[in-house]
């Protein structure tokens, strides 16, 4: 996401010198352009919040589109809360108009009835880099804790992306039933569970490893393994399971 810088009197409301700017796309180095990356390296490089800027294509005053596509997937829960929100809802959204809307879920339709058609085109799970590829644009600037959990089949393809808890996330709230309700429903073999930390600090607390020992024996009476636990901080993340902690 491009650095938000102040506003200055180069032309801005003196009314609003406090507010923030982001930099306009089209002053952005192109190396770092969505578009321009898209044509360059493939869309498997660009994030969550790069594509749905070059669906969306301009932002709003003051706000580039990248900034309005990155606030759309905080304030919806990522890719999945965005698909199952209304037309009505999104209209709600400032800096979604019409057509912007209309655009969106378009794609995101598009890409459902993928998944329908071709169950393999599924996103597929291989290491904690690209369970964390796959969330940290969703949750990584949270300003509260969030826990979802990645529902895999058996070859490690993405079956959802679902929000278990908003809130703290540790021994005391954390119901185990609810962080596998969804994965028995959905039939998933194996889960990744994931956090953000607010603070942009990944590193694991306490807490966080006595849930992860909680779940992982409940998966194991389950019969759905629970193949890692991240915490995700400000592009950083934690593997719990790379360094030991809360896994056998």
């Amino acid at each position: 996401m491009p650095q938000e810088t102040e506003l200055t009197n180069n032309g801005a409301d003196p009314n609003k010198a406090n507010a923030i700017y982001h930099p306009r796309i089209v002053d952005l180095p192109e190396g770092e352009r969505p578009r321009e990356r898209l044509l360059h390296y493939g869309a498997a490089s660009l994030s969550n919040a790069e594509l749905i800027a070059i669906l969306l294509r301009v932002g709003n005053p003051g706000e580039n589109v990248v900034a309005l596509s990155t606030r759309i997937l905080i304030e919806y829960g990522g890719l999945n809360g965005l698909s199952k929100s209304s037309f009505s809802d999104l209209q709600s959204c400032r800096g979604l108009g019409e057509a912007k809307i209309a655009q969106l879920k378009a794609a995101l339709e598009l890409g459902r009835r993928l998944l329908v058609t071709a169950p393999d085109a599924r996103p597929q799970i291989t290491s904690p880099n690209d369970a964390a590829n796959f969330l940290m644009m969703e949750i990584g600037h949270l300003e509260q804790e969030h826990l979802y959990t990645l529902l895999l089949n058996t070859k490690n393809h993405v079956l959802d992306n679902h929000l278990v808890y908003k809130g703290n996330v540790n021994a005391s709230v954390v119901r185990i039933a609810e962080v596998f309700r969804e994965a028995i429903r959905q039939n998933a073999t194996s889960i990744i569970v994931a956090h953000n930390h607010p603070s942009g600090d990944p590193t694991p607390s306490p807490e966080d490893v006595q849930v992860t020992q909680s779940m992982v024996e409940a998966g194991k009476l389950l019969n759905i393994e629970v193949l890692d636990h991240l915490v995700i901080g400000h592009q950083r993340f934690v593997s719990l399971r790379e360094r030991g902690l809360g896994f056998d």
